[in-house]
């Protein structure tokens, strides 16, 4: 009990201020959102209004939730809570492979293992730290909803969804370190699963039965694979049942008793899936660096553009639907059609415009990683070594951050073709068809300054490459993308760079922040590679 003790505290001292974070962000956002809900949707005809637009148009659920009725809680619930659950999601992978496979890859848990800790302490003190977190998930999401003046008792409901969905995929993390050689790889597959989670739970509301005066909907099957879809189905201020809860609950507990099978029978450092051996000698493209920046980071980019493809396919899938309900729900089309004056764009181009603020997320996050591939490569030591040969540190950086753009580039491309694919095949002859490469362009200035601003942190202040990295990302789209459903004022939304990106109209498309954002982009570049020069290389 000794060495579980130390090791618990050993992890909370290590994660207080990602913890912190993270559980902070969480409650403060449940909190925005109530706010911003009542002060915008105060009266609940209007509410109501919306409730029956999103019914109508099935495929806008994908993008909010399962609609339980116009109270102003139920609706809080309906417009954040799957958004809250992911963010949960994320936070609990990342924690589980942190303190798992990071650590067998590091060589550290062999050193643990060899003390009186033995094998099973660390992942008992794992789990105990995973499960505290989400105990704080839930009392901030609750504290957060009960202070924008919502029912207690719903609330209470809300933030145990929000907690037991976070354990599931604590548990999720934890398997998914048991398949993978590297955190990375950890990383990313459990990540993509926590998407895959919430994909589905959006299939399922935007496919379910809706009620006849299209206040309700039920779900359909898909929602019912995915513990974001669990925890929907707690119905939070309008049915309060806490038994669906006791799904995500037994996923978490089935995947650590899968972890604990699994360590059984494994030596440390081991993993499910074993890589194949590398060739004895380089082949001859692997001789600049460019190649070698483009070998450690291909796996992640591939991923990235098959995300934006999958956003682009369902760009236009959704494209149909929502054609579909402008022709047979009259209500509908005229609440749409207000929404085409004041935007000046029809409504294909309105809905791929909004989808692919997401696409650009994605490339934003493709571009991200290049530059935390650079921090990670000087901590280990790896970086010390190219440079001891003919490369210099502004080609180091300048390699990184070429194929960083041109990743961002890649994505967009993806998912442009995805859209347009699916549009086609849909039969849509608007002209937003041809435009949604243009969309795809619009999207890069915003998603290139995640790329130069990371890089002038990595070359002034090493250490908070990682952290100041995702947080400025995660501030940006939280700002950017959901400021105003949050309340937010104009001059707080125009300090992410996605409130800034080009939209196409009938008028034409207005680059004049576009430049600007390049421009920016472009000077924050020179700014490292200039600074690169003039500092130490190494693991601190």
């Amino acid at each position: 009990m000794e060495a579980l003790w130390i090791l618990y505290r050993q992890r909370l001292r290590r994660d207080r201020w990602q913890l912190a974070s993270w559980v902070l962000s969480i409650g403060v956002l449940a909190l925005f959102a109530v706010a911003a809900i009542a002060k915008s949707f105060g009266d609940e005809a209007a509410r109501a209004e919306i409730l029956r637009l999103a019914t109508a148009t099935p495929a806008i659920l994908l993008l909010r939730g399962l609609a339980r009725g116009p109270e102003l809680g139920s609706f809080t619930f309906f417009e954040i809570f799957a958004f809250l659950a992911l963010l949960a999601a994320f936070m609990n992978t990342f924690m589980a492979v942190r303190h798992t496979r990071a650590e067998e890859e590091a060589g550290r848990a062999d050193l643990v293992s060899a003390t009186a800790a033995g094998r099973w302490a660390p992942l008992a003190a794992t789990v105990l730290h995973g499960i505290a977190a989400n105990i704080l998930v839930a009392i901030a999401t609750a504290l957060g909803f009960v202070g924008g003046g919502l029912d207690p008792a719903g609330s209470v409901v809300a933030g145990l969804a929000t907690g037991a969905v976070g354990f599931a995929f604590l548990g999720v993390g934890l398997l998914t370190a048991e398949f993978f050689s590297t955190s990375r790889s950890a990383n990313g597959a459990s990540s993509a699963l926590a998407m895959v989670a919430y994909l589905l739970r959006g299939f399922g509301d935007a496919t379910g039965e809706v009620s006849a005066d299209g206040m309700t909907m039920t779900a359909a099957w898909p929602s019912w694979l995915s513990p974001i879809g669990w925890g929907q189905q707690t119905f939070a201020y309008t049915g309060n049942r806490l038994w669906p809860l006791l799904l995500p609950l037994a996923l978490g507990v089935a995947c650590t008793a899968a972890v604990a099978a699994v360590m059984a029978r494994r030596d440390v450092g081991a993993s499910i899936l074993t890589g194949r051996a590398g060739r004895a000698d380089a082949p001859s493209t692997l001789r600049g660096a460019f190649t070698l920046a483009l070998r450690l980071q291909q796996g992640a980019i591939v991923g990235w553009c098959v995300g934006g493809l999958a956003t682009g396919v369902l760009t236009g899938s959704l494209g149909s639907a929502i054609q579909s309900a402008i022709t047979d729900n009259p209500q509908v089309t005229a609440v749409l059609r207000s929404m085409i004056e004041a935007q000046g764009t029809s409504m294909t181009q309105l809905l791929v415009a909004a989808l692919f603020e997401v696409a650009g997320v994605l490339a934003a996050a493709c571009g991200l990683q290049a530059v935390l591939r650079l921090r990670q490569e000087e901590a280990a030591g790896t970086a010390e070594q190219v440079l001891s040969r003919p490369v210099g540190r502004v080609r180091w950086l300048g390699s990184f951050l070429g194929l960083g753009a041109a990743s961002v580039v890649l994505v967009m491309a993806f998912t442009a073709l995805g859209a347009w694919l699916s549009l086609v095949a849909s039969g849509d002859t608007s002209s937003a068809v041809g435009e949604v490469w243009l969309t795809a362009v619009n999207q890069l200035p915003a998603a290139l300054i995640y790329l130069a601003l990371p890089a002038a942190v990595f070359v002034i202040w090493p250490r908070a490459t990682i952290p100041a990295g995702w947080a400025l990302l995660g501030l940006g789209v939280v700002v950017g993308i959901y400021g105003s459903m949050l309340g937010f004022d104009q001059t707080v939304r125009d300090l992410s760079p996605f409130t800034h990106s080009p939209v196409t109209t009938a008028a034409g498309t207005d680059w004049g922040d576009g430049f600007w954002m390049l421009g920016i982009a472009a000077a924050l570049t020179l700014l490292a590679l200039l600074a690169v020069r003039r500092r130490e290389v190494g693991s601190a």
